[in-house]
């Protein structure tokens, strides 16, 4: 009788106690939810990210509020989802510098890519392209390959920063063509693109998110496009293998993680409204104005994928030679 009173008093206990966090999760949301971008205002990343929070925002019931914290090849932004609670208020737009690079750039990392995050769901990919100042006088990829060539230490190339995936795509392209062009990293996509549209620096490797507009008005040349296929936005340009650059495909992806161990009813609910945003007509005519391809699925497809892109980057990268630390 003792140890029936016993069990049945701890039974009561347990249910006392889970109770509160069960309503708490069938209240998710209550407040606002802060959405980290690992990089400063105005890129691609960022760009999206405000778009697809703010289609998010009606059905969620409340407002996601996009938080800048770049620096480090992202690993600042990571870092404070990484310690945050998993309650499912702190998420993260995360791209291939945390998910694929990162572990073979820095020899530690203060976390795991895999197993230190909850991978909630893929937004989207989008192709990377070779662009120059319209004053340098190249019209072709074999062009600019023949310039690097005969005049090596001649050309700076811009990008967002150390690690990002301009950053990589460009070192990739010197490794396949042998050439010597030097990296002048900024803080972020903006001023980058504003240095090679004004001549400081002639060239760098640009995501269409953040440079379609500047592409088609035609303050910079593009010259290829790192996709397999070419782009129904910019039907004309060539692909990089088609320009005679093999092996070559570079493309920048986001999805959105939070903390390790984030309750499964939680992630299932902001995946479900992660795809939810990503059907929606202004988000998909967004995606399609720039280029970009919808990652939409579940947890276990983007982590997936995320992974499958750490493991092609990393006998790339060890061929660069590129480490940060």
């Amino acid at each position: 009788m003792q140890r029936r009173t016993l069990l049945t008093t701890f039974a009561a206990s347990a249910a006392g106690m889970a109770a509160p966090w069960a309503r708490a999760q069938n209240e998710y949301p209550s407040q606002a939810i802060r959405w980290i971008v690992p990089y400063p205002a105005g890129g691609g990343t960022d760009v999206l990210a405000r778009a697809v929070a703010e289609a998010m925002r009606a059905s969620v019931g409340q407002p996601l509020l996009v938080d800048n914290r770049p620096g480090a090849s992202t690993n600042i932004g990571a870092q404070v989802v990484a310690t945050a609670k998993p309650d499912g208020y702190t998420v993260m737009s995360a791209d291939n510098a945390l998910l694929a690079y990162n572990e073979h750039l820095f020899n530690r990392l203060p976390f795991n890519p895999d197993s230190s995050f909850t991978y909630i769901g893929g937004i989207s990919r989008f192709p990377l392209a070779l662009v120059v100042n319209p004053d340098f006088d190249v019209k072709t990829v074999k062009d600019f390959i023949a310039y690097a060539k005969a005049k090596p230490g001649d050309l700076n190339y811009a990008s967002p920063g150390n690690g990002s995936p301009h950053h990589l795509a460009m070192e990739m392209f010197k490794a396949r063509t042998g050439t010597f062009i030097t990296h002048i990293p900024y803080r972020g996509a903006a001023p980058a693109m504003q240095d090679v549209m004004g001549g400081q620096v002639r060239c760098m490797f640009l995501d269409l998110a953040a440079g379609l507009p500047i592409i088609k008005s035609g303050k910079v040349r593009v010259l290829a496009i790192g996709s397999a296929k070419r782009v129904p936005q910019l039907p004309n340009v060539p692909t990089l293998a088609e320009a005679g650059v093999a092996n070559s495909e570079v493309f920048a992806f986001q999805g959105l993680l939070g903390p390790a161990a984030m309750p499964a009813p939680l992630v299932a609910k902001l995946n479900g409204e992660l795809n939810k945003a990503l059907a929606n007509a202004e988000v998909q005519k967004r995606m399609s104005d720039f280029g970009m391809e919808s990652l939409s699925g579940t947890p276990e497809q983007f982590h997936s994928f995320a992974r499958s892109e750490a493991k092609r980057w990393g006998p790339i990268i060890q061929t660069t030679g590129v480490k940060l630390d």
